[in-house]
């Protein structure tokens, strides 16, 4: 349809004047209510033009925060006793593994020493083998603590229980630097024969 024929086709108005508007396409003009619900004026604006006061919006509380899985000092998770009865076993450790080393670097006194313990007065006479095994047992004693305490760190912050590492390196590493220890007390043939001798039949 034209603009002629929309026009033609217009209703006249009271004062005989013809809306000249060609008519929408899609259905009629909107009114001031459809209009305003089309734009979706905010509440308060409405309030306003209303003339009453608007009414504040509702505070939603914000949602409490997520708590983190439990966790200690540094980071390290996991039951509490875990973490407490590992940092004593390695604090234990440190302490008997700095004393070993110390009496081990000097071998013959160690030997000695021990052979008193059995109520043997025996020296240990293979000084070389003594203070190379010795030295060598320190250093798995000192490796072994550091292992240990490296397996324990890493355990405990994953949240895994960890106890137990504890004991296992002492255990093996008694193991290793007995080996060591056992070697050097082989090589002074003397000494062993003192020490044997002094086991009762």
């Amino acid at each position: 349809m034209s603009d002629a024929e929309q026009r033609a086709a217009a209703p006249a108005s009271d004062t005989g004047d013809v809306d000249e508007r060609p008519r929408p396409q899609f259905g009629e003009y909107a009114t001031p209510e459809e209009q305003r619900a089309r734009i979706q004026r905010p509440a308060v604006t409405e309030a306003l033009d209303a003339g009453v006061a608007p009414q504040p919006e509702p505070v939603v509380p914000a949602a409490a925060p997520v708590s983190a899985p439990t966790s200690g000092p540094g980071g390290l998770r996991g039951p509490l006793w875990d973490r407490v009865l590992a940092g004593g076993l390695l604090a234990y450790g440190l302490v008997s593994t700095v004393s070993t080393i110390v009496q081990l670097l000097d071998f013959p006194a160690y030997a000695e020493s021990a052979a008193k313990v059995l109520g043997v007065d025996a020296s240990f006479t293979n000084l070389s083998a003594g203070y190379l095994w010795g030295a060598a047992a320190a250093f798995v004693y000192g490796i072994g603590w550091l292992l240990t305490a490296v397996l324990t760190w890493r355990r405990l912050k994953r949240g895994r229980i960890a106890f137990w590492i504890p004991l296992v390196g002492f255990v093996a590493t008694v193991l290793v630097a007995g080996a060591c220890v056992t070697a050097a007390l082989l090589g002074d043939q003397q000494f062993m024969n003192a020490l044997v001798g002094s086991v009762p039949n």
